[in-house]
């Protein structure tokens, strides 16, 4: 999957009502509650099982860095929402952490490289924002909005 840097995905141009919105404190022990979020969204929509795995990948890599390097220790909320297209699977979070947008310096991992060597950090959110079929990040309003969305087979 190559990342998507448009402004959103092409059928939420115009803002997508929500199947379900959770309001979490911005806290790592809320990690469970994002993930049951996530599955569950994933099992009413009968995502293949691969689907599932990246998408909840992807969720808990944002959640934690929100909550690590985005709040850095300071109380905030997580608003996680979450919908079924015919076409997708997508999970928003919003937050209120100074504006950053994850794919900023987001480098494919340095394979030539030996492993001692190699700098720490990015590659958490490198495998797992690779592993959807689209991530966009907006700035709206002073808050963070990042989106992930998987497709959905085809049925029929």
């Amino acid at each position: 999957m190559a990342l998507d840097f448009g402004a959103v995905m092409p059928e939420m141009a115009e803002p997508a009502l929500p199947q379900a919105t959770l309001h979490v404190p911005a806290e790592l022990e809320q990690l469970d509650r994002i993930a049951e979020f996530v599955l569950a969204l994933c099992a009413e929509s009968r995502l293949p099982q691969d689907s599932v795995y990246r998408l909840r990948l992807a969720a808990d890599e944002l959640a934690t860095n929100i909550v690590m390097h985005g709040y850095h220790g300071v109380s905030g909320e997580i608003v996680v929402a979450g919908g079924i297209t015919p076409a997708r699977v997508w999970v928003r979070f919003e937050d209120d952490a100074p504006a950053f947008d994850p794919r900023q310096g987001m480098q494919p991992p340095a394979l030539d490289v030996p492993l001692a060597e190699r700098q720490v950090g990015g590659l958490g959110v490198y495998l797992a924002f690779t592993a959807v079929d689209f991530f966009g990040y907006r700035l709206v309003a002073g808050r963070n909005v990042s989106t992930l969305a998987v497709n959905r087979p085809p049925s029929g």
